[in-house]
């Protein structure tokens, strides 16, 4: 095995080094060199780095570019525009858009929606974790298989539902904000019982145990006790949850047609032209910046917990 000696004293006795090296009795120091295939190998991983932040960011920044153009130069494909101009910011906002209510809607679809899955997905998934009875791997396998159904393939049932096509359905319930919130939940609520049963699995049945023999109840245990050692895996499940429905589509487009209802996706979509009939590109791009930046903002604030929380729900 080749290495480089170095022979200056830095020091009484034996052992390793700071640079990786070994310090031998007589005060040698010999460094062992290091193979070509570990310099070759950060290369590679630093470019592959490079690659995937460049092809996640690129879509990111050509909307930010993009909306930053005078509305005449929407097709443009220069990569930084000049001049810069806000006139597609001030377009979003125009009175026959309805933008700021649709964001208002937006953020009570999803909230609405997070709350009642974190609620409901924190209750069931607890129960699978702690209780025992017949069924229990069927019951999995069922929560897991409802979430493989395509929104696209319920969008017709639901429709029918809310607009009372049913006799035992007599409410219409479109252009409401529960038509939204229902089906959203429908499709969340699974992934959030699977996610939040893997953190209840890991904490020690015992500790629920010893709180009962101080004297509290199952359910005041569950309350004081596991509760807020969950927080990490109900905070990450509450933020998947809120940034799925909050970029949630079809469903929105499906049972609202009133402007006043619409989420911001949705009044995203219906944007037009000068004529009526002409993309307004740019101020597509502003708009979705503005959908972008809130869910940005949160991911980077509570990066921490989201990270803490996956990592907690994979160890036993």
């Amino acid at each position: 095995m080749s290495s480089s000696v170095n022979s200056t004293v830095d020091g009484a006795g034996t052992g390793p080094t700071a640079d990786g090296g070994v310090r031998t009795r007589s005060g040698e120091v010999i460094v062992p060199r290091r193979p070509r295939g570990d310099l070759v190998g950060r290369i590679v991983i630093g470019a592959g780095m490079a690659f995937i932040l460049a092809y996640c960011l690129a879509p990111f920044y050509w909307m930010v570019v993009s909306s930053l153009r005078r509305p005449s130069e929407g097709r443009s494909t220069q990569l930084i525009p000049y001049p810069l101009s806000v006139e597609n910011y001030i377009a979003v906002f125009a009175p026959g858009n309805h933008f700021a209510r649709s964001l208002l809607n937006s953020l009570i679809v999803a909230g609405g929606t997070t709350a009642l899955v974190v609620a409901l997905g924190v209750l069931g998934a607890y129960a699978l974790a702690r209780l025992e009875f017949r069924g229990k791997v069927m019951v999995m396998f069922l929560i897991v298989a409802t979430s493989m159904f395509p929104v696209i393939t319920l969008v017709v049932p639901l429709l029918k539902l809310f607009t009372a096509g049913y006799e035992w359905w007599p409410w219409n319930w479109i252009n409401t904000y529960q038509a939204m919130i229902l089906p959203s939940i429908s499709f969340a609520l699974p992934l959030a019982v699977w996610n939040l049963n893997a953190f209840f699995r890991q904490l020690p049945v015992e500790l629920e145990q010893a709180a009962m023999v101080d004297g509290t109840t199952r359910m005041g245990a569950f309350f004081r006790v596991i509760l807020p050692l969950a927080t990490p895996g109900i905070f990450t499940t509450a933020i998947i949850t809120f940034i799925a429905a909050w970029n949630e589509f079809l469903i929105a487009l499906t049972m609202v047609n009133n402007p006043l209802m619409q989420t911001a996706n949705v009044a995203i979509s219906k944007f037009t032209g000068i004529s009526g009939y002409d993309t307004p590109y740019g101020t597509k791009m502003a708009a979705g910046v503005i959908v972008t930046i809130p869910l940005v903002i949160m991911v980077l604030a509570f990066q921490r917990r989201i990270i803490g929380g996956l990592a907690a729900g994979s160890v036993k």
